[in-house]
Formats: structure tokens, C-alpha cells, sequence
């Protein structure tokens, strides 16, 4: 039985007897962090998580959409009742076809795309172990060659990000930006890591001091720039587009699927998040859309369980980037699943849909 700062779940459901198909459950939990966490918007200690457990004959799915206040309806209260609402129909789908069922629920969910992510994920994990294949088997991709998640310092002062740096040795670094001075903080980085280094401003500059720092960093081996800017500010991405010495990857700026084209105008790559598309089966399809304008394509988490960041394993053979490392923040997991070192990212053998086991 797994111990943490919990919270009860939300919804442990019996069985309907007149569902001939799933059964859907719903849990809270509240998630300790081992550090504070602050980004150029916020910090917080605690992670609450929302998961979606769908059950057919004794095997379960699982999908997360975590609590973020930046993005709105993702409120756990918020996010039971939407599914509740839909639980007759949800109960009386069909795991055959997952991307079919995202299609029909979208009219419902298409404000609430945090919920969708954790109702499509936990039908691509049910699916996939209903048919014994893990689901990169089921796309037909490999796992050679996949990416290696980056791991996340945190805006903190310099001098603890050196330690953090030191008691996690990592090949990659994505630093938060949105300091007071933030190239002074990745030139005292520099001076105690070879590792390689890309940033993340989360929104936090204009066009004017994204031009002037992308010079800077590119002079301390940055790789490339997130979402400089506000995600709304496109007339300010042109002029960073034309005159930035680093790529720029969209976050904020690319949502869904609708936004693919845009940033394909103002940026040189996606970051693509399953909870704010709404799941895989849309990241499936931007991951094409991006590769058709030759855009670079990273998948990015939240501070979430392995059971979100198993999800995001499936993917990575179709990815350049990954962003992968929310269950190294939390000093308690909800799973097990992907296994996320320095030397790469590894999903157990023998494991099926998104390969991930529940520690509840």
C-alpha cells in the first residue's frame, strides 16, 4: 500500500450492471514534492493529481491530468464532474478504437482538455492491454535511438541550482528562466556543468530581451529557447523568429492541433503537453503535422506521476525532444512504469498499453 500525503479518491465506483463494457473510476491524490518548484508564474510544494482508471474484465487503464492553475477547468472538482456527466456513455464505449472515441467526446470535452488527456490515455492503456502490446508496438515504432528526457532545474538562486546540478548529474539540463538576472544565472551554471543546456522562459520577456539573450546564450551553449514570450504575442514571434541566433520551441503558444501551422510561422519547434491537447491521440496527430512543416517535435510533462510520463514513453521514437522527469520531483510515486536515468529512458519488458502498474 503506498503511503503519501493523500488526499481520498474522489470516486471508487462499483461496477455498473448495465454497462457491458467499462467501468470508470476516478481518485485524487496530493503529491509531495522533495523541492519547492518555481517557475517565472509560480511555485508550489505539492502536486494534486487527478486520475482515470477505466476497467473492463479485470484490467484497468490509467490516464493523469494534474491541477495547474495557469490553464483553466482543470480544478479536480471541476474534472470529476465533467466525466461524471459522461460516464453512461463512457461506460458503454468500446477500447477497440481509441482514437474514435476521443472524436466523439471531444463536443464535451473540448473546454476541459485536461480531463480528455486522462480519459484518452487511460483507454490507450486499456486498449493496449487488452491486446498484450505496448503501444509503440501498436503504432509500429522502435525504441532505438529514442531521446533522453532533459531534467528541469527550477528557478531557485544560483547557488542551489549547483547543488541540485551536483546531486542529480545529468546529460541535460532545461533551465527556468524569468529571474532578475537571467544570464548571469545560466553563466554561474556553466561554470559547473559540461552538460548540455536549453532554457525555458515560460512567457517571461519581451521580443526585444529574447533577441538580446539568445546572442548570450548561444555564447554559454544553449541549444535553444521556450516560449520567450506571452503565448498570445505572435506579432512579437515574427520579429524573434527573424533575428533569434537560437531556435525557439512553442509551449504556451501550441495547444492543439489548431496551432501547429502558426508556430510553424513564428517558431522552429513544438512542445507538445497530452494534458493540454488533451491526450495521445491528438499529440499523435500534431507529431505528423509538425514533421509536414519540418518543425523539430519535443513532448514535454507536468509534475506528474509515472503513470502521465508512462504515456509519454510511447511516444518517443517519433520525437527530437523529451521532457520527461515530473516523477523525479515527487518524493512519492502513484506507479510504476518508465524508468527515467541519465543514460536514457527504459519501459519494463513484458509490460502493455502504456506499461504502467498502479502502487494504490
Amino acid at each position: 500500500m503506498l503511503i503519501l500525503g493523500i488526499l481520498p479518491p474522489i470516486c471508487i465506483l462499483d461496477r455498473n450492471p448495465h454497462s457491458p463494457l467499462m467501468n470508470l473510476h476516478l481518485h485524487s491524490f496530493n503529491l509531495p514534492l522533495w523541492h519547492t518548484f518555481a517557475i517565472s508564474r509560480r511555485s508550489f510544494d505539492h502536486q494534486q493529481t487527478f486520475i482515470v482508471e477505466l476497467e473492463q474484465d479485470g484490467v484497468s487503464g490509467y490516464g493523469e491530468a494534474t491541477v495547474n492553475p495557469y490553464y483553466p477547468n482543470t480544478e479536480v472538482a471541476h474534472m470529476q464532474s465533467v466525466l461524471e456527466s459522461l460516464r453512461p456513455q463512457i461506460e458503454a464505449a468500446s477500447a477497440d478504437d481509441p482514437r474514435d472515441c476521443w472524436d466523439r467526446w471531444r463536443p464535451s470535452l473540448q473546454d476541459c482538455p485536461f480531463a480528455h488527456c486522462a480519459l484518452d490515455v487511460a483507454l490507450w492503456d486499456l486498449h493496449g492491454k487488452l491486446r498484450q502490446k505496448p503501444l509503440y508496438q501498436i503504432w509500429n515504432t522502435s525504441h532505438d535511438g529514442q531521446p533522453s528526457s532533459c531534467y528541469t532545474l527550477s528557478i531557485a538562486s544560483p547557488d542551489t541550482l549547483v547543488k541540485r546540478m551536483q546531486e542529480r548529474p545529468w546529460p541535460l539540463y532545461k533551465i527556468k528562466l524569468g529571474t532578475e538576472d537571467d544570464i548571469g544565472l545560466v553563466r554561474h551554471l556553466r561554470q559547473h556543468s559540461q552538460a548540455r543546456f536549453c532554457v525555458d522562459a515560460n512567457a517571461a520577456w519581451t521580443a526585444e530581451e529574447t533577441i538580446a539573450n539568445a546572442k548570450a546564450l548561444k555564447s554559454l551553449g544553449v541549444e535553444f529557447i521556450e516560449q520567450p514570450l506571452a503565448a498570445n504575442d505572435w506579432e512579437g514571434m515574427q520579429q524573434v523568429f527573424q533575428a533569434s541566433v537560437l531556435p525557439l520551441v512553442a509551449d504556451e503558444s501550441c495547444r492543439s492541433l489548431a496551432d501547429v501551422s502558426r508556430c510553424a510561422q513564428c517558431f522552429h519547434g513544438i512542445n507538445i503537453k497530452l494534458m493540454k491537447c488533451g491526450g495521445l491521440t491528438p499529440a499523435l496527430r500534431m507529431i505528423q503535422q509538425a514533421k509536414s512543416h519540418n518543425l523539430m517535435v519535443m513532448v514535454g510533462c507536468m509534475t506528474e506521476s509515472t503513470i502521465g510520463i508512462s504515456a509519454i514513453a510511447q511516444l518517443l521514437p517519433q520525437l527530437d525532444f523529451v521532457d520527461m522527469d515530473g516523477p523525479l520531483f515527487l518524493r512519492e510515486d502513484l506507479a510504476t512504469g518508465v524508468r527515467i536515468t541519465p543514460e536514457g529512458n527504459f519501459l519494463p519488458p513484458g509490460k502493455y498499453g502504456t506499461c504502467v502498474e498502479v502502487n494504490w
